[in-house]
């Protein structure tokens, strides 16, 4: 499935110029990219976080396409309901176009308080996407940890002191949770590689039956980053595979990407002050723990894969 740049170049935006969303912000990028593959009308839900607040602020929208906004727990119970409501339609000859259906929400919206109804839609076999833009925390209500968010890092609910130094858990793997649903298709992706990310979009929109993309988007006032390094972040976390890149068609696991060498998770934890203290003396074991669970996953994956 191939992507033509040039083409993509002149679809009109959804999600326009003029949001408050801020510098620097991975959700964004994301989000033009995906929606860059579509053809067709489309009805979006928006799960409560950074990215509907930031685009609906009353009374301007900056979305050119229906959407709706949801509360944190219930985007895919109600993109469900629409996508419901839409084949009855269909059937009745009410309803004459093919739409698409997509869900966005942050790893909070996602991960934890609606992850009931995600897999409830994903169970039940909804023709819809879901798309998670994963921040690594509650970014919106003031940096809270959430299931996302990585081992060690700093977050205002898991302060790093000198008791505690940061999250002590490791995140919740929800990729390979919703490729355990079952579904046509799941993948994980980067808007560093953002063919990659249209493809997988591509492929995602044309299955029949329920689709999840996990997307990393990058949170400079979370992360404690610079605004201009979002993208050069986001590489990082590929090359060191914190967050490789894959996709599970069929129940058939496809690595889309393998690092020409794998870069040592220090590399990409460097740079964000939520993980600066780890680097005090006291604290380099949960480097090394961290590092340990990446080769675990990494490996693990590549067996899934069956790539050597």
């Amino acid at each position: 499935m191939s992507v033509n740049l040039k083409e993509l170049s002149k679809k009109p935006d959804i999600l326009t110029p003029g949001h408050r969303l801020c510098a620097g912000c991975g959700a964004p990028i994301a989000v033009r990219q995906l929606l860059s593959a579509l053809d067709n009308p489309v009805v979006i839900a928006n799960a409560t976080g950074c990215l509907e607040v930031s685009t609906s602020i009353f009374p301007y929208s900056a979305w050119n396409c229906s959407w709706i906004h949801n509360a944190f727990e219930n985007t895919a119970a109600t993109i469900s309901g629409v996508e419901a409501a839409y084949k009855s339609l269909k059937r009745q000859g009410k309803v004459k176009e093919d739409f698409k259906f997509i869900a966005f929400g942050g790893d909070g919206g996602t991960y934890d308080i609606g992850f009931q109804s995600l897999s409830g839609a994903m169970e039940r076999g909804h023709d819809i996407v879901y798309v998670c833009y994963d921040n690594g925390a509650y970014m919106n209500t003031g940096v809270q940890r959430s299931s996302a968010t990585p081992l060690g890092a700093d977050t205002t609910t898991s302060p790093a002191g000198a008791v505690v130094p940061g999250k002590l858990q490791h995140r919740k793997d929800l990729t390979a949770i919703m490729a355990a649903h079952n579904i046509p298709y799941v993948a994980q992706g980067s808007p560093s590689h953002f063919t990659d990310l249209i493809k997988k979009m591509k492929k995602a929109l044309a299955v029949k039956g329920p689709a999840f993309i996990n997307v990393l988007a990058p949170c400079p006032r979370g992360w404690r980053t610079e605004t201009s390094e979002t993208i050069s972040l986001l590489r990082l976390a590929v090359d060191t595979c914190f967050w490789p890149l894959y996709e599970v068609e069929d129940g058939k696991w496809n690595l889309t990407f393998k690092p020409k060498e794998k870069k040592p998770v220090e590399e990409w934890l460097k740079h964000q002050g939520r993980f600066r203290h780890l680097f005090k003396p006291e604290n380099r074991h949960l480097i090394d723990q961290f590092q340990e669970y990446v080769d675990k996953n990494w490996e693990t994956l590549l067996k899934r894969c069956e790539v050597s």
